[in-house]
C-alpha cells in the first residue's frame, strides 16, 4: 500500500467523484480507477459503491478514510521533523486541549520562544480529554492540555499554575440570571447543558460530581457537550442552562448571555501532558524546556 494511492483515495472520498478527483489530481480517470481497484484487491475489501454519477464510501471505505488520514497526519509530521533538522532551529509543535483560559499561559510560552526561534511553528487541536490523549497516543500531538478530573497515569505532566473556575451560563433575561451566584438546589429543576468529561463516573475523584452530592442523580440533563461554542448557541435558543468554564463564553454587554459562578465555589486543576518515553522534535524539545523553566519545574 503506497502513500501516494492513500492520497489518492483520501481526495476521491473527499470529491464524491473519480471524474472530480482525476482532474484535482491532474490524472486520467482510467488511470485513477485503475489505482483504486488495485487498492481494493490488494486489501481484499471494497472500499466504494459506484453509482452513474458518484460514489460512496462503504463500511471499509469508511474505516479506511478515518486510518488513512492518521497515516497522512503522522507522515506529514514525521517529514516536518526532519525537514526542521536541515534548519539552524525550527519545526513543529503540536498541541492539543480543550478549551480554557490557561492556554493563554501556553500562548505567552510560545510567543516568547518564537521570538527567539522565528521558525518554530505550533499547531493547536481543540477537544475534550478523549479526543486530545487519542491523539497525542497516536503520536498526532507532542503535547496535551487537560482540565481535571482527567486520567493522567499514561503521561508525564507538568502542573500549569492557574485554576478555572466553573459556573452556569444563561440567557440574561433566565430566571437564575437574577442571582449572582448558583447552587445545587438552583439546578435540579432545570434543563442542564454538560460538559461530557467531568460527567464520567470512571474516576477516582470527581469533584464535578462531588460538588452535587447525592443531587447529582437527579439533574436533568438534555444536552452534553465537548466544546462550548456550541452549547452557547444551545443557550442562547433556549434548549437550557449550560454549565462551563468561565471566560471561554462571551458575555460581554453586547452578548445575549450571562455567566454565574457556582456556590461554593469549584474550580478545576490543568496539566499540560506528554507520552512517556516520547522522543521529542527539536521544537517540541525546546518548548518543554521552556515550560519547565516557565512553570519551575525541574
Amino acid at each position: 500500500m503506497e502513500l501516494r494511492v492513500l492520497r489518492y483515495f483520501l481526495t476521491v472520498a473527499r470529491e464524491g467523484s473519480i471524474t472530480a478527483a482525476a482532474v484535482f489530481l491532474h490524472l486520467t480517470q482510467p488511470t485513477l480507477s485503475r489505482q483504486l481497484k488495485d487498492l481494493e484487491k490488494d486489501l481484499g475489501k471494497k472500499l466504494f459503491v459506484r453509482s452513474s454519477h458518484s460514489i460512496m464510501l462503504t463500511e471499509e471505505g469508511m474505516l479506511l478514510r478515518k486510518r488513512a488520514e492518521e497515516i497522512l497526519d503522522m507522515v506529514d509530521k514525521l517529514e516536518a521533523e526532519f525537514s526542521s533538522m536541515k534548519e539552524t532551529i525550527g519545526g513543529d509543535v503540536y498541541i492539543g486541549g480543550g478549551e480554557t483560559e490557561a492556554m493563554r499561559q501556553i500562548a505567552r510560552v510560545g510567543k516568547d520562544l518564537q521570538l527567539r526561534y522565528p521558525n518554530i511553528r505550533y499547531h493547536l487541536y481543540s477537544g475534550n480529554e478523549d479526543d486530545v490523549t487519542e491523539r497525542l497516543d497516536k503520536g498526532l500531538l507532542d503535547f496535551g492540555i487537560l482540565i481535571q478530573p482527567a486520567d493522567l497515569s499514561r503521561y508525564n505532566y507538568i502542573d500549569i499554575p492557574a485554576k478555572d473556575v466553573w459556573g452556569v451560563i444563561m440567557r440574561k433575561d433566565s430566571p437564575l440570571a437574577s442571582k449572582d451566584t448558583i447552587q445545587a438546589m438552583d439546578l435540579l429543576n432545570v434543563p442542564l447543558i454538560c460538559s461530557r468529561q467531568p460527567m464520567k463516573k470512571t474516576f477516582s475523584k470527581n469533584e464535578f460530581m462531588d460538588w452535587f452530592g447525592e443531587d447529582f442523580d437527579k439533574l436533568n440533563i438534555v444536552t452534553t457537550y465537548n466544546l462550548a461554542y456550541n452549547a452557547a448557541i444551545m443557550v442562547e435558543e433556549g434548549i437550557g442552562y449550560a454549565i462551563v468554564l468561565d471566560k471561554i463564553v462571551n458575555t460581554s454587554s453586547d452578548s445575549n448571555l450571562c455567566f454565574r459562578p457556582l456556590e461554593p465555589r469549584l474550580e478545576s486543576g490543568l496539566n499540560i501532558v506528554w507520552k512517556k518515553h516520547q522522543v521529542f522534535s527539536a521544537a517540541a524539545d525546546l518548548f518543554l524546556k521552556e515550560i519547565q523553566e516557565r512553570f519551575q519545574i525541574l
